[in-house]
C-alpha cells in the first residue's frame, strides 16, 4: 500500500509545487477531463491558472488541498471559501484532479473527505460543485453522498470542443 499525505497548501506551498500542480492539471484536461480548458494543454499551458490559484489561496479565498503517494504530488481539490455576505455557510468545491497515473488509489475519497473536514473547520455546512454530466465524476459524487440538484443542458465544453451538459451536486455537513 502506497504511502497517501493529504494536506492543505499555502500560497508558497502552491508556487513551490508549480511544476507537479500544472501537470496534474495538463494530465488531467489532456484525458478529457471537462475542467475549464481545451486541449492541447501542456503543463506549460497550466502554470498562469495555478498562479492565480496560489494568489487567491494567500487571500484566503480559496482553500487547496494536495494528495501525494510516496512524496509524488498527484490530485488535488479546491474550497471555495470566499462568498457573498448573505452566503456564510456555503463553499464551493472546485477542480477534484488526480492524475491519471494515480487513480484507483482512492484518492479522490480522500481529497473530498479533506475538503469537507475543512469546510467544517471554517463554519461552512453547505457546501455545492458542478460536473460534466455522463462524465465518471458524477457518478463518483453520488457515491459520495452529493445531492444532484439539477442539469444544465449545453452548459460547457469538453476539452475537446463537444458541447457537454453540466450536472450540480450540493452537500449538507454536519456540524
Amino acid at each position: 500500500m502506497p504511502d497517501v499525505d493529504i494536506r492543505v497548501l499555502t500560497a508558497g506551498d502552491t508556487l513551490a509545487a508549480l511544476p507537479a500542480l500544472a501537470e496534474i492539471l495538463s494530465d488531467c484536461v489532456e484525458g478529457g477531463a471537462s475542467v475549464g480548458f481545451m486541449q492541447p494543454f501542456s503543463p506549460n499551458d497550466a502554470v498562469h491558472f495555478w498562479e492565480g490559484v496560489a494568489a487567491a489561496v494567500g487571500r484566503s479565498e480559496t482553500v487547496l488541498l494536495a494528495a501525494e503517494v510516496d512524496g509524488r504530488m498527484v490530485g488535488t481539490v479546491q474550497l471555495g471559501v470566499s462568498t457573498m455576505p448573505n452566503q456564510p455557510p456555503r463553499a464551493d468545491v472546485r477542480k477534484l484532479l488526480v492524475h491519471r497515473d494515480a487513480r484507483g488509489l482512492g484518492l479522490s475519497r480522500r481529497l473530498m473527505d479533506a475538503a469537507e473536514a475543512e469546510a467544517v473547520r471554517r463554519g461552512r455546512r453547505v457546501l455545492v460543485l458542478d460536473t460534466a454530466t455522463g462524465e465518471p465524476a458524477e457518478a463518483i459524487y453520488e457515491r459520495f453522498g452529493w445531492t444532484r440538484a439539477g442539469i444544465v443542458p449545453d452548459y460547457a465544453l469538453m476539452p475537446d470542443g463537444r458541447y457537454c451538459a453540466t450536472t450540480f451536486f450540493y452537500k449538507h455537513l454536519a456540524t
